[in-house]
């Protein structure tokens, strides 16, 4: 890469459920804007979703739908490269590779793999590996070799997820420590948002919008779903005449987030002198998402039909992926002795 060369960033994105509000607003929109500052990369991360979904008919849903939202929700892939991970077999080659400079104690202290133990050790197990899968104990090095196949210099990741731009650290670090002298690997970097940022939102419950808690507001519901889904967003009992605090308010959190400004203002000040309801601001929250989200949805379900375009702009990315990841597994093979 000459010295007028973007660095790469990598996003992976597992497909394991139907998209909602919540990764538009936390994964979706701040990876999309990298694409500014970044020679950026995006990848179905379908072999990851093995760990836990085993329906095959689910996981193609799941991969196509994931695929179809973020092409939907903007992302370019003539600008960017966007691939499905099953489609780059040198990952599968690498991985082995880097599991053989990849320490089990380093694995042992894995986030996922650790909160399985303490699972079965809250409940009585004396097994406290039960359950636990190879993939999910291998996870991390499969994870690291994503990123290092891609020489990416930058990983986007919540707090939560810098474990894994560690891991890939390491690993290529134990790679360079033996090889060095023949071929380095690229030791990437995480990119979190700064605190504060407005990357999460409440679900119907009033926790953060999340999968594993059935609170999410799907992103492509049609308008009659949508209704009901907003319904039962959790609200108090004030009456409506009464004086209310919007801030304090799931529905009002969200109609600020995607409602019209103006709106938005009106209704915090008829909340805040009170002779509102909160079924009136559910309907304006209704009205504000079919508004936003509409034109994607035309386009997401274009996208996820049988027949459609998707595979072959899945498959024009994963041949722009390979001109990046044949170069870097030929160059390990070499260093390893591996002809």
């Amino acid at each position: 890469m000459g010295s007028t060369a973007r660095k790469v960033s990598l996003t992976g994105i597992k497909p394991t459920g139907e998209p909602h509000l919540g990764n538009y607003v936390g994964a979706i929109l701040p990876a999309l804007d990298l694409a500014d500052s970044y020679e950026s990369m995006y990848f179905i991360a379908d072999y990851h979703a093995l760990t836990t979904v085993r329906d095959p008919a689910l996981l193609r849903h799941y991969t196509r739908s994931v695929a179809a939202t973020w092409l939907a929700a903007g992302l370019d892939p003539d600008r960017t490269t966007f691939y499905r991970q099953s489609d780059i077999p040198e990952i599968f080659e690498l991985a082995w590779v880097m599991s053989c400079m990849s320490a089990k104690g380093l694995m042992n202290r894995a986030h996922a793999y650790k909160a399985a133990r303490d699972r079965n050790r809250e409940a009585g197990r004396e097994d406290l590996d039960a359950g636990v899968n190879m993939g999910l104990f291998n996870y991390p090095v499969l994870m690291a070799v994503d990123i290092l196949i891609v020489e990416a210099d930058v990983v986007p990741v919540g707090r939560d997820q810098l474990q894994h731009v560690e891991y890939a650290a390491d690993i290529a670090g134990s790679f360079n420590s033996i090889y060095g002298d023949r071929y380095k690997l690229k030791i990437p970097k995480p990119v979190v948002p700064e605190e504060g940022t407005a990357h999460t939102l409440p679900g119907t419950d009033g926790r953060k919008m999340s999968k594993s808690y059935g609170n999410t507001i799907p992103l492509f519901a049609p308008e009659p779903a949508l209704k009901k889904v907003i319904r039962r967003i959790t609200t108090d009992s004030v009456p409506v005449e009464a004086p209310k605090e919007p801030d304090s308010s799931s529905v009002f959190t969200l109609l600020e987030r995607f409602g019209d400004p103006a709106v938005v203002a009106e209704t915090r000040a008829r909340l805040i002198a009170g002779g509102m309801g909160w079924g009136e601001v559910k309907a304006q929250l209704t009205e504000a998402l079919n508004d936003r989200f509409a034109p994607m949805r035309d386009r997401y379900e274009a996208l996820v039909a049988s027949g459609s375009e998707l595979d072959d702009l899945l498959a024009h990315g994963a041949d722009k992926a390979r001109k990046q990841t044949r170069p870097v597994l030929e160059r390990v093979r070499d260093a390893v002795g591996i002809s």
